[in-house]
């Protein structure tokens, strides 16, 4: 297909999309492709409309709701400012054009263009007087959207007239190019290389586009030669100006430098209003240095930069918010004044319904099994822990078992009419650069023999093909992953050619000279098929345009490190069913995990905003958090080896996830229970669906049960702070709920007060323990026992009300609602079963806690070996001369 037909397809869908977006009820797939037939005739577009059909019913279905934010209450800002003014919406509207131009569905623009306005309204009017400055963060989902809605923040921000603009996007050379381009395309309208400053994007709605100045292009960061030989100064420029730079200390500094020496006067630059947006803020900004030491030298730049102007505005974007919460609110230093703690608002960012998000991957069975591979014998080729010069000469089965898998997935979207298409595969397998080398030629040569095998057997009758043992793997990639994609597999085989016609292989690291650039093949007429290899260039920002094949065996359980390593989150239309991860066992399930806990800590923001809380006390909450010291690492915390913690645990749930193998422990722990039954609860019992329930128990009950419940020694800190918690908060919830769960088919035996058994997966852990998958205990749904019908009404209402405020959400009532309408403690007490162990009933339970008490810590310690534990082995530059920046 030629450039122009790319062109005219993605027009036919901007069109079509346009005309049906906002229909109420939304169209038919009938009416759908009734249209783009009339469309395709009147605009003389020839090609298959199949493709464009699909990408028009994604997008008439896409939704986003408007998110959520808490506020300081306490300082004096006018968040309706805007309505006061007369503002003309020149770049902001440019761009809502240029999103309904590229696809986007109009409801999802609005609400773009919605939530822009409302961010906008939490920074300061630019036109006001004096000096002021805001701080604020912005949390979205991984690969959801988050550069869209800056680049929407950009452009109102500068039609109120914010006249200098700073985007710091992230740490790498091709994430800081990447975000050029779409700065180019989405704000400036004319391209900023040198070499072809070819009018783009918005440029091409009017021809005199007042076009924003930039000091940077796609091939250069800011420098201070090339700033100070144009002698521009910031009063110079009725339009406003924006800079795409690194988060680097050298350009920070250039930077710095130039405003100071030729913009300010008197040390400070005192009437031009300021923004910095400041992407993947929870790298590289935080303070990570004691109390005792200077900042960080990138931290304290960037607060220097914002010290140069009189009115400033700094605005955070992450989906990793958590080490921007630990940020000391309280922090100033003489040269570099207040830390960069978002004192006056954080915004929740809504993903749009259409997104492929943790939840999908990680979360619902359904949707899991299908999506998720296990990794099991990567440890015999590539340890997790290995040295640069690891001698490898061959790669683990299943990594070629993925990249046939891959090849078959490229054809199966040829045939779909996707064949140009962006199509890619990631492979994150070593934090080493020279690793990375050999695995590209490894797989490479894979490659190469499967497309010999492929072009002399593709056309043969399946008897003769069948005898090769490369068209057997590729059989059997199919079979056993793709056999109901609705391509058979004579029409597959006779396409596999095809898959190799643009495949290319990436190595993307801080070293490598290689560009993943996809707008180049885009100009040839055609998509690109990536295979990128990497490390953590991989893992910051950067798009894998038309990713659906991840491979990543890396070791951390760090929440922010691990959800940004997570590409593959983003947008699949037409080609979510193809979509496959793999990764190992533990991965997975640290991966449901956060995604658990990522989920409660929005669904915290909501309740803090109807609460009317601020930051700062949203701040304390998550410092707070339970498992602080594995959200993020341990420099971002300013964490010692041996440390206390406070926690506070409104509206969590802790669970003995780790649970030991000793048989003595286990059959003590179950008489417990039995002891707990009779003598403690046996008039209040009362059968359930499941189990049996006992309410409003004196909390020093439940109290004394947990106390006397033997845990693993990994579980004793978690069982510790939850009884002393329990015992903190009973002046506000004296009475709790006990539910005992058990399977009626599984051992049950009422009137000898014995559970039945509940099943579980679980692994060998240090030894003397098993832990459950995704450290979760409870199934879904447990704590809905023992409610009422009425309660079991107003949680399903509550589940809807979220559905309504973010479509992306279930709206469908989950744990989370049931635990918000008890509105008091619970204790479940369950028997676990787990496959192939000598002793099958293993006692466990869980315990969850009321919202709301955010006033109410405990205070616990944490010792080196757990520190280690949680956070596994972490990526550390400074051990190795060679490693992937």
């Amino acid at each position: 297909m030629s450039n122009s037909a790319l062109e005219k397809e993605k027009q036919l869908a901007s069109s079509l999309i346009s005309l049906l977006g906002d229909k109420t009820p939304p169209p038919t797939r009938e009416e759908v492709e009734e249209k783009a037939k009339i469309l395709a005739q009147l605009s003389g577009f020839v090609g298959d409309i199949a493709n464009v059909v699909e990408q028009a019913l994604v997008a008439i279905d896409s939704r986003m709701g408007q998110g959520v934010s808490i506020v300081d209450t306490e300082t004096p800002h006018d968040e309706e400012w805007m309505l006061k003014r007369s503002i003309s919406w020149i770049y902001s509207e440019a761009y809502e054009k240029y999103l309904r131009q590229e696809g986007w569905a109009p409801q999802v623009v609005q609400a773009l263009s919605d939530t822009g306005g409302r961010i906008l309204g939490h920074l300061q009017d630019p036109l006001s007087e004096g000096a002021w400055d805001r701080r604020g963060l912005v949390i979205g989902h991984v690969q959801s959207g988050k550069t869209a809605n800056y680049m929407g923040l950009v452009a109102r921000a500068a039609d109120a007239g914010y006249k200098f603009i700073i985007v710091i996007a992230g740490i790498h050379n091709n994430l800081r190019k990447q975000t050029q381009e779409r700065m180019d395309e989405g704000f400036i309208g004319r391209s900023s290389d040198p070499g072809n400053r070819v009018i783009v994007g918005v440029g091409r709605f009017s021809s005199d586009f007042p076009h924003p100045a930039t000091l940077t292009n796609i091939n250069e960061d800011f420098n201070k030669n090339t700033a100070e030989k144009s002698g521009w100064k910031l009063n110079d420029f009725s339009k406003p100006i924006v800079l795409v730079i690194k988060k680097n200390v050298t350009t920070l500094q250039a930077l710095h430098k130039w405003l100071k020496e030729l913009n300010s006067k008197n040390g400070q630059i005192t009437d031009v209003p300021m923004l910095m947006i400041d992407d993947e803020a929870d790298n590289a900004s935080i303070n990570t240095n004691k109390p005792e030491l200077d900042p960080t030298k990138t931290n304290a730049w960037l607060r220097q930069i914002l010290n140069l102007f009189a009115k400033s505005c700094y605005v955070g974007y992450t989906a990793t918010p958590f080490a921007n919460i630990f940020i000391n609110p309280e922090a100033y230093d003489q040269d570099v004044r207040e830390e960069l703690f978002p004192k006056d608002f954080i915004y929740s960012l809504d993903a749009p319904n259409t997104y492929f998000g943790p939840d999908k991957v990680f979360l619902e069975d359904e949707s899991s099994s299908k999506i998720l591979r296990e990794i099991r014998d990567c440890e015999d080729y590539l340890p997790l822990t290995h040295k640069k010069d690891i001698p490898l000469t061959e790669l683990p089965p299943s990594l070629y078992k993925a990249f046939n898998q891959f090849i078959v997935g490229k054809t199966i979207r040829n045939c779909r009419g996707q064949n140009n298409k962006h199509c890619s595969m990631l492979v994150n397998v070593s934090r080493f650069v020279a690793v990375q080398r050999t695995v590209k030629n490894i797989l490479a040569l894979h490659e190469k023999k499967l497309r010999e095998a492929v072009k002399a057997n593709y056309a043969m009758p399946e008897d003769i093909s069948s005898r090769n043992k490369y068209m057997q793997a590729l059989r059997e990639a199919y079979d056993s992953e793709f056999i109901e994609c609705g391509v058979d597999w004579d029409d597959v085989k006779a396409n596999l050619l095809s898959a190799f016609d643009t495949l290319k292989f990436f190595v993307i690291n801080s070293k490598s000279d290689e560009v993943l650039d996809y707008k180049k093949y885009e100009k040839d007429g055609h998509g690109l098929t990536a295979v990128a290899i990497g490390g953590l260039s991989l893992s910051r920002g950067l798009t894998l345009e038309g990713l659906w094949m991840s491979y990543m065996y890396r070791n951390t359980r760090m929440y922010d490190t691990l959800m940004q390593m997570g590409r593959w989150f983003g947008y699949r239309p037409g080609y979510e069913d193809l979509c496959r991860v793999y990764l190992s066992p533990d991965s997975i399930d640290w991966y449901g995990h956060i995604a658990e806990k990522t989920e409660e800590l929005r669904q915290q923001i909501r309740k803090m905003r109807r609460d009317g809380l601020t930051p700062r006390q949203f701040g304390l909450y998550v410092e707070t958090h339970p498992e602080k010291l594995l959200i993020t690492a341990a420099n971002k915390m300013l964490s010692a080896a041996k440390i206390k913690i406070r926690q506070n645990l409104s509206g969590r749930l802790v669970e003995s996830y780790i649970l030991p193998t000793d048989n003595r422990t286990n059959i003590k722990n179950e008489n417990l229970i039995e002891e707990f039954w009779t003598n403690g609860l046996a008039a209040q019992i009362v059968p359930t669906e499941k189990g049996w329930w006992a309410k409003d128990v004196n909390v020093a009950v439940i109290e004394d049960f947990l106390e006397k419940f033997e845990a693993h020694p990994d579980m004793a800190d978690a069982k510790y702070a939850a009884t002393l918690y329990l015992h903190e908060i009973s002046d506000l919830h004296p009475k709790g709920d006990v539910v005992f769960v058990s399977l009626k088919d599984n051992g049950e035996e009422g009137s000898q007060y014995k559970l039945g058994a509940q099943k579980r997966t679980a692994k060998p852990w240090e030894g003397t323990a098993w832990r459950t998958a995704k450290n979760r205990v409870a199934s879904r749904g447990d704590e809905k026992l023992g409610l009422t019908p009425e309660q079991i009404e107003k949680a399903r209402l509550l589940a809807q009300e979220y559905n309504e405020q973010d479509q992306k959400m279930s709206g469908k009532p989950s744990d989370v609602h049931y635990r918000e309408v008890r509105n008091k403690p619970l204790l479940m007490v369950h028997i676990l079963e787990f496959p192939d162990v000598a002793y099958r009933r293993v006692p466990a339970f869980g315990i969850s806690f009321p919202f709301g008490d955010y006033s109410h810590t405990v205070e616990i310690a944490a010792n080196r070996v757990w520190v280690q534990n949680m956070q596994g082995v972490l990526d550390n530059p400074e051990d190795e001369e060679d490693f992937d920046e």
